[in-house]
C-alpha cells in the first residue's frame, strides 16, 4: 500500500509507531500532486512551505516521545474559498486572482492548532456556484474514475483531491449540495454539517444563510473525526450554536428510517435508485425500522433555494467593486475605466464569469422594488414550510434515506450551456439547506465505474446519529 492510499486512523497509526515520518508522508503527496494534478487539476496552488513547517512540527513532538492529535501529520487539501493567512484565495474568480488573505479561517486556525499538514487550495465553481466545477475561471477539475466526466460542484477540486489521492482529507462548502454532490461523483464521504455547527469565520461569502463547511473523506469514521476538530463556538460568528459533543452508541434495532417518496420519482436515473434501494433493503435487513414518508413542499425547494440564494449572493457580492480589494480596471493601463461608475462596472464585468453575473441578476430582480414581495418574501415562506416539512418527518423517524443525486457523474460540457439542467443535480440536496439540516453522502455502489452515492438526512445538530448510521451501512 502507498503511503497515499491510507484513512486519517491508519496513518495517524503509522505515524505513532514511527513506520514513516510526517515529512516523508508530506513529500509522498507533494510527489504524487506535482505527476497526477496537471490531469485531474484539483489543485489550483500548492502551500508546499506550510506543509513542511507543519510536518516537521509533527516529526519534532514525535521524537520528544510526546503524544500527537488524530489530524497532526495528516496531509489535507483545502477548497479556495477558504482563507489560509498569506496565501492567495481566488474563490475560482479572476476577481480575486491575485487577492492574499490576511487571516486565517476559523477553521485552519483549528486544522493549524492540531498541526494539520495542509497541502494546498482546490478548485471550485466561482464563488461555488455551480454544480460541476467548470465554472472556475481557471479550467475544469476532471473526475479521477473518468477524466471525460466532471467531478461535481462546487467542491470539485476537493472531491477529486480525495479520490484521487492527492490529500488524505479535504474541506469544502455547502450551500446547496456543494459537498454532498461531488463526494456522491467521486465515491468518497461528504458530511454538511447543520447551519451553526462549524464557523463561517474566513469563508467567502455566497448564500450566507446557508454557506457551511463540510469535510471530504475516504471513511466515515475519518468524517467524524474532521467534524469533531471543526466543529464549535466561535466568537467570530455569532452564528455558531454552542453544542456538546455527542458520540452515543446507535442501536441498529431501535433506528427508525424514513425513505421520503418524493426523492423516487421520474427523472432518478433507475440504476442509482436500484443501487439506493438495495443499500436500504441492507440495513432493514440488519434489524432497523423502514417507514415511507412524505416531504409534501420538497418539489418546491429546487425554485425556492434558486430565488433566496442569487438574492443573498447579489448582496454579499457587491463588495467587489473594483476599489477596495480585487481586481479593478484601474490598474489597466489599456481600460482605465471611465469615473467612478464606469470602474465599477467594467471591473465587475471582467472580474465575474458567466454564471455568477446571472446569478447577480437574477438575485438584484428578486430584490427589486415591486418584486421583493412577490419573489424573495413568497421563497421565504415556502423555505418555513419545507422546514415544517421536515420537522414532522423527524418526529416520527430519525434519519431519512435519499439518492445523493438523480444520476451519476455527467460528461465534461454536457450541461453547461443549459444552466436548468445543471441546477437540477441539486434537486434532492437544496432542501436540507434551506431546512438547515445535517446530511451525509456516502458510495455504496457504482453503475459501470462511476460511484453512486446514499444521502443520510438527521434532524438539527444530529451529526452523531447520521455519522452512525453512516458507518453502519459502510460495513454492511
Amino acid at each position: 500500500m502507498n503511503l497515499t492510499d491510507f484513512t486519517i486512523t491508519q496513518t495517524h497509526n503509522g505515524l505513532k509507531k514511527k513506520e514513516f515520518s510526517a515529512t516523508e508522508l508530506c513529500e509522498a503527496y507533494l510527489d504524487k500532486i506535482q505527476k497526477d494534478n496537471k490531469n485531474i487539476f484539483a489543485f489550483l496552488a500548492l502551500t508546499e512551505d506550510l506543509a513542511r513547517e507543519q510536518a516537521q512540527k509533527t516529526d519534532e513532538v514525535i521524537s520528544r516521545g510526546g503524544n500527537i492529535s488524530l489530524l497532526s501529520g495528516v496531509p489535507c487539501a483545502i477548497k479556495d474559498n477558504i482563507l489560509i493567512r498569506d496565501f492567495i484565495c481566488t474563490a475560482g474568480s479572476k476577481i480575486l486572482e491575485n487577492y492574499v488573505s490576511p487571516y486565517d479561517a476559523t477553521v485552519i486556525k483549528k486544522l493549524k492548532s492540531q498541526q494539520a499538514v495542509i497541502l494546498g487550495k482546490t478548485n471550485l465553481d466561482e464563488f461555488a456556484m455551480g454544480a460541476s466545477t467548470e465554472n472556475s475561471a481557471f479550467g475544469p477539475t476532471r473526475n479521477p474514475y473518468d477524466l471525460e466526466r466532471v467531478p461535481g460542484g462546487s467542491s470539485g477540486g476537493s472531491a477529486a483531491a480525495v479520490a484521487a489521492n492527492l490529500a488524505c482529507y479535504s474541506l469544502g462548502s455547502d450551500t446547496g449540495g456543494s459537498v454532498r454532490q461531488p463526494a456522491a461523483f467521486c465515491g468518497v464521504v461528504g458530511l454538511k454539517p447543520s447551519y451553526g455547527s462549524v464557523s463561517r469565520y474566513g469563508l467567502v461569502s455566497f448564500a450566507s444563510s446557508m454557506d457551511q463547511i463540510g469535510p471530504i473523506t475516504k471513511t466515515v469514521k475519518d468524517c467524524r473525526i474532521v467534524f469533531d476538530v471543526i466543529r464549535g463556538e466561535d466568537e467570530l460568528d455569532s452564528t455558531v450554536v454552542p453544542t456538546k459533543i455527542n458520540n452515543e452508541k446507535l442501536e441498529l434495532k431501535n433506528l427508525r428510517i424514513g425513505i421520503p417518496r418524493e426523492y423516487f420519482v421520474k427523472g432518478v436515473d433507475p440504476e442509482v435508485e436500484r443501487i439506493v434501494r438495495e443499500a436500504i433493503k441492507k440495513i432493514e435487513s440488519a434489524g432497523a425500522k423502514i417507514k415511507e414518508i412524505s416531504l409534501p413542499h420538497s418539489e418546491y425547494a429546487l425554485s425556492c433555494y434558486y430565488i433566496i440564494v442569487p438574492s443573498e449572493a447579489s448582496a454579499n457580492l457587491a463588495r467587489y467593486d473594483g476599489i477596495k480589494y480585487g481586481y479593478s480596471v484601474v490598474k489597466d493601463a489599456e481600460n482605465p475605466g471611465n469615473g467612478l461608475l464606469g470602474i465599477y462596472l467594467q471591473s465587475r464585468e471582467k472580474g465575474f464569469g458567466d454564471e455568477v453575473r446571472r446569478r447577480i441578476m437574477l438575485g438584484t430582480y428578486a430584490l427589486s422594488a415591486g418584486y421583493y414581495e412577490a419573489y424573495y418574501l413568497q421563497a421565504q415562506k415556502v423555505r418555513q414550510l419545507i422546514k415544517k416539512d421536515f420537522d414532522k418527518a423527524f418526529s416520527a423517524v430519525d434519519v431519512l434515506l435519499t439518492p445523493t443525486t438523480p444520476t451519476p457523474a455527467f460528461k465534461i460540457g454536457e450541461k453547461i450551456e443549459d444552466p436548468l439542467s445543471m441546477y437540477l443535480s441539486d434537486i434532492f440536496t437544496s432542501a436540507v439547506n434551506l431546512a438547515g439540516l445535517p446530511a451525509i453522502s456516502i458510495p455504496v455502489g457504482k453503475i459501470g465505474n462511476l460511484p453512486v452515492g446514499l444521502q443520510i438526512i438527521g434532524g438539527p445538530f444530529e451529526e452523531n446519529k447520521i455519522l452512525s448510521v453512516g458507518e453502519i451501512l459502510e460495513q454492511l
